[in-house]
């Protein structure tokens, strides 16, 4: 039995071993039909279509109202040991929740009206600072908040199906990376782009909270605002702290992270600024009826934490049972979740595009991809927040204290630049414009150091770490690129180029057709040829070197000899010996390695990669050009 099983899993390894180099050989058909077809650069700009403000609205608040779901209930959390005597607070956490939304939603029209182009906290905080720290700490800032989006929604999103489908519950990890990948693919394929497919479900994730909102009201007008479940109004809890009251009010919090995204869009309004203003009103509205709604339903129902089976799940099940509306309020809450994963997938790339064009960033990630997106934002998102997933194990308890910190970090420095900037521009109304954005700074930068200290210990250090190595990294990544072009810069009048007295090195393994062709290419492109074979035993060499006068000579041929069976030891050596050439010590030895090029790819499994091999390490020298001249086989 054990040696059966021994026989399966080496072919599970071989086959796995097999399916890899498919892919690779195929990485160009599979990625086609993955992906989808290349478009043109041009097409980049009709893409782009612009929005009447209530389709863009759900597009973009995906995951500021989507946040309803987990907000209240993450501030109900932190006060759940307690017992019922604490679950009336969710009453007034969730009104100053719904008060520093209303605050944040003001200072971020007074940005919208500063920077009609789209304004996010990076560009605001680099146009209003001389110095690029504020604006690296917003950016950093933002990346860990949009991270942290994919991997709080996908986890809350599968928490929610979860409680309705129990047997789902040892595989939410598993479910929740998944559902990142598949968001990724999406995101790479460019489906994000069709605005109205993608409003849809969250417009109806809007309708199902409000007609939760407005049964639970027409149920409380019926049954009394005061039912058999409802606890006490009023009473102290014994255990009840200042600190504790912060940190639930610092997880309800969780419930604001998104607003910045319309500021960072306003482009896409067909009125501009105007279409972005009234999206924000609009979203203020319904997101406060919504939270205050909810909280209330959730205080007269007497809702309790339940790890297994989240605050909303209940509430739906004691108003609709497990009907057709319940799964109906599960699956909008579940699909609106990664919507809210999906529209971080087009703001972090953007985010990291734009700081890595002002080479804070690896410059890979200014590359737009094959569906004109950035793509390699898009795959390191993916990366980060799966890993998150895992570590974390898809609690979205335990994500949200490290949530928090970097929305409103980012929030305070977007206000403080808007501050500035009123005082450089002045202007009409430019003194109640800065007090609103004063209060806004203000109030966002308590709510950062509650969220600090109160969350410091369950994982906010983390994020108080990673803010500023990401800083630090970012500031080293602009420094090499300037290192960089200040060695690679010319003086374009003396710097000409001239000519170098190259060596040509054919590496050859006999006397076959790739080799005539490769010792062919490096007859024509130099005079200085000489072909190199390296033998394992003095037979091996004197049968190459007898072929060799028999095929005329065309060239030197210079024999090695490898006790050791090695290539790169004895090719090393001789490199390191032309410096007494007796041509003369070359400024450069080219080194030409034949390759023939098969046309099926397991042929390859037939051949050894010695190539791959001699190619990286003779990267180790500095005047070595290594040069594949291919022959492509047809009928083999």
């Amino acid at each position: 039995m054990r040696e059966s099983f021994h026989g399966l899993h080496e072919l599970i390894i071989l086959a796995a071993v097999l399916a890899v180099l498919f892919a690779v050989a195929n990485f160009g058909s599979i990625k086609r039909w993955l992906i989808g077809r290349p478009m043109r650069t041009r097409e980049l700009h009709q893409a782009h279509t612009k929005l009447v403000w209530w389709i863009a609205l759900p597009i973009l608040s995906a995951d500021l109202y989507s946040s309803v779901a987990y907000g209240p209930e993450a501030g109900a959390t932190e006060l759940a040991h307690l017992g019922d005597g604490a679950k009336w607070l969710v009453l007034p956490i969730t009104g100053a929740t719904v008060l520093l939304l209303t605050i944040l939603i003001l200072s971020y029209i007074m940005g919208v009206m500063a920077y009609p182009n789209g304004g996010g906290a990076y560009t605001i905080a680099r146009e209003n600072f001389h110095s690029s720290w504020p604006a690296l700490c917003a950016a950093s800032a933002l990346m860990v908040d949009y991270v942290l989006t994919v991997a709080v929604s996908v986890s809350s999103g599968v928490a929610t199906m979860a409680s309705s489908y129990p047997q789902l519950i040892p595989y939410e990890t598993s479910l929740s990376v998944l559902c990142v990948l598949i968001i990724l693919l999406v995101n790479l394929r460019g489906v994000s782009e069709a605005g109205m497919v993608f409003s849809l479900p969250t417009f109806l994730f809007m309708a199902c909270m409000l007609l939760l909102v407005v049964t639970g009201l027409a149920d409380e007008l019926q049954h009394g605002f005061v039912q058999t479940h409802t606890p006490p109004l009023g009473t102290v809890p014994r255990g009840l702290t200042l600190l504790l009251l912060l940190k639930a009010f610092s997880a309800a919090c969780s419930s604001l992270t998104g607003i910045e995204t319309i500021s960072n869009a306003v482009p896409v309004f067909r009125e501009s600024a105007r279409g972005a203003i009234k999206a924000y009103v609009a979203l203020g509205i319904i997101t406060g009826v919504t939270l205050l709604g909810f909280a209330y339903h959730l205080y007269v129902k007497g809702i309790s934490v339940n790890p297994e089976n989240t605050m909303l799940s209940q509430l739906a099940a004691s108003y609709f049972g497990h009907g057709v509306v319940y799964h109906v309020i599960i699956w909008s809450t579940f699909i609106v979740l990664i919507l809210a994963a999906n529209s971080t997938f087009t703001g972090f790339p953007q985010l990291a595009a734009l700081v890595a064009g002002d080479g804070f960033l690896p410059r890979a990630l200014t590359i737009r991809g094959d569906r004109l997106g950035y793509s390699n934002g898009m795959l390191v998102l993916a990366a980060l927040a799966s890993l998150l997933i895992e570590v974390f194990h898809a609690q979205t308890n335990a994500l949200i204290p490290l949530y928090s910190i970097g929305v409103f970090v980012a929030f305070t420095v977007a206000q403080l630049g808007l501050i500035r900037h009123w005082r450089t521009v002045r202007g009409r109304g430019w003194r109640w414009r800065a007090a609103v954005n004063t209060v806004g700074a203000c109030v966002t930068a308590l709510v950062s150091m509650v969220v600090a200290v109160t969350k410091f210990t369950e994982g906010a250090w983390m994020v108080l770490v990673v803010l500023p190595l990401f800083m630090w990294m970012a500031m080293q990544v602009r420094r090499h690129y300037q290192a960089l072009a200040q060695a690679l810069r010319i003086d374009l009048e003396r710097d000409q180029p001239r000519r170098h007295h190259v060596l040509s090195v054919v590496l050859i393994s006999g006397v076959h057709r790739v080799v005539l062709e490769t010792v062919s290419f490096a007859m024509s492109i130099s005079t200085d040829v000489i072909a190199v074979y390296v033998g394992f035993d003095d037979e091996s060499i004197q049968r190459m070197e007898e072929k060799w006068e028999q095929w005329g000579a065309p060239c030197r041929l210079v024999t090695l000899k490898s006790e050791y069976r090695s290539l790169l030891g004895p090719l090393s050596r001789f490199i390191r010996r032309l410096e007494y050439w007796e041509g003369g010590k070359p400024d450069h030895v080219q080194i030409l390695m034949p390759q023939f090029i098969l046309p099926k790819w397991w042929q390859n499994l037939l051949h050894n990669q010695t190539s791959l091999l001699i190619r990286m390490w003779m990267l180790r020298h500095k005047d070595v050009v290594v040069t594949t001249v291919p022959y492509h086989l047809k009928d083999v």
